[in-house]
């Protein structure tokens, strides 16, 4: 009986020792080039497209599941099967971590084949203008409009993507996506789920963009675009940037200076008398927001572009837009802040600032809907620390959701879904009443995080949009 112990547990050992490695580990070497890549005898060069598989991430040692988007051969070596380059989603991931890579960064004992019916969709079809070229290229150049107009943003995202089921279908299923309608998202990911533009320079920074965005076709395949920081012209490459900054005689955006406090500045950008530099505007925004809605006109909309300035002049940080009349009452649009300037806290103050616009014009205001998930965070953030400081304010002892919208220009609706996600709000008898303990208000002004950079009213030297005044104009 010792000796049958002892051989169980001899066995035991042995099964511990041969247990197969992760596909995370790090012990996964990454074969110096793709010609030394051992290919499985039931894999088949190059892969299809909607294959999945795991794909070291960022030339690092962590796999992760992939998707492949797109492929394309490499310049160097055509009709190489081993050298096809990948453009791969991580399911882990957000889009705008999306890239290509190459065949040795895959795991292909991993490989799971697409299905028929997703190769079929891969496939171009008659429809798509294969057997017609002429039809094909009238197709992209619809798609590719020149002159593009962002309405909406990270922030707010495209009205027609709203949902009613509540339901994902092939679309992503995270929270960030949950109020767009499945059919309508599955439609804009397959347009924009190539980045056509990696990187960009945009005054003494280089940045890796995050999304597609649509850029004349000519630049389509341009690795990195050179932007102008004062005028946003851009160019293929740095030579011609060079040469434009040479006759750049300007060191700030076009426009009115309506805001300075230190080293802040802010310009108010009529769409209709700029409009170069409020598309460029646009087309560099969309490279670092997901879902927006593209207009060829800008003449409707004003532009609130965010400057730091120093001794070399003034530096493009962020901007929001807003409709010059907006019939929902919605005081932003659009809103970005540079990847560079992120996590400074200058996000709050764009909205803190539309919202000091609203109270200048003596009018309610609201972001234009959806909200994507993140934008939701931003904006409940500052709707509670505005809301609960007046509440917190002991000479105001009564107080009613009416006067909190007049103090504030923000909508009642916000209210009251900010003070109910809060539990500060109860219906009773018909009407809603506010229950705000003192010892509460403060938890929760704690939980909202800090104002960020602040807003001083008081150097806003601005002048509402006057529609009679343009139209009057424009009747002559």
């Amino acid at each position: 009986r010792e000796r049958e112990r002892e051989r169980v547990h001899e066995e035991k050992e042995t099964i511990i020792m041969v247990k197969p490695k992760d596909n995370t580990s790090e012990n996964k070497k990454r074969p110096k080039s793709n010609d030394e890549v051992i290919v499985p005898r039931d894999v088949s060069l190059p892969l299809d497209v909607n294959s999945r598989l795991m794909c070291r991430f960022r030339s690092g040692d962590e796999f992760y599941m992939v998707k492949i988007i797109e492929k394309r051969d490499d310049p160097d070596k055509p009709e190489n099967a081993k050298h096809v380059e990948y453009y791969v989603h991580y399911e882990a991931f957000n889009r705008r971590l999306d890239t290509w890579v190459s065949l040795m960064d895959f795991d292909l004992g991993t490989l799971e084949k697409p299905r028929t019916k997703e190769v079929a969709d891969a496939q171009p079809s008659k429809e798509d203008g294969e057997k017609d070229p002429k039809k094909k290229k009238q197709k992209r150049e619809n798609n590719e409009k020149n002159d593009v107009k962002v309405e909406n943003d990270g922030v707010a995202a495209e009205n027609k993507m709203k949902g009613h089921g509540g339901g994902h279908g092939n679309a992503h299923p995270d929270p960030e996506h949950a109020e767009f309608d499945p059919r309508a998202l599955q439609e804009h990911e397959e347009f924009t789920k190539v980045r056509n533009i990696l990187s960009i320079e945009l005054g003494n920074h280089e940045m890796d963009t995050w999304y597609f965005s649509p850029f004349p076709p000519e630049y389509n395949g341009t690795k990195k675009l050179y932007f102008c920081e004062y005028t946003l012209a851009f160019f293929k490459r740095k030579e011609q940037l060079q040469r434009h900054l040479k006759k750049c005689t300007v060191q700030h955006p076009p426009g009115e200076e309506i805001y300075r406090n230190g080293k802040i500045s802010f310009f108010e950008i009529d769409g209709k008398k700029h409009k170069m530099f409020c598309q460029n505007l646009c087309y560099l925004a969309k490279l670092f927001l997901d879902h927006k809605t593209l207009y060829y006109d800008v003449d409707l909309f004003l532009f609130y572009v965010l400057c730091e300035w120093d001794e070399r002049g003034y530096h493009v940080v962020g901007y929001f837009s807003k409709e010059k009349c907006s019939e929902e009452g919605y005081n932003l649009a659009c809103i970005l802040t540079l990847p560079p300037y992120q996590r400074k806290g200058y996000g709050k103050l764009l909205i803190a600032f539309s919202y000091e616009l609203s109270k200048k014009e003596g009018k309610v205001g609201t972001p234009e809907r959806p909200l994507s998930d993140l934008g939701l965070v931003s904006y409940r953030g500052y709707w509670t620390r505005e809301l609960l400081a007046l509440l917190a304010d002991p000479n105001r002892q009564f107080v009613s959701i009416k006067d909190l919208s007049d103090l504030t220009m923000i909508k009642t609706e916000d209210i009251i879904t900010t003070l109910q996600h809060l539990n500060l709000l109860a219906y009773q008898k018909g009407a809603y009443v506010i229950c705000a303990a003192p010892d509460l208000i403060q938890k929760h002004l704690k939980n909202a995080g800090g104002p960020g950079v602040r807003v001083d009213a008081k150097k806003i030297i601005w002048t509402p949009y006057n529609a009679d005044k343009e139209y009057e104009k424009y009747r002559g």
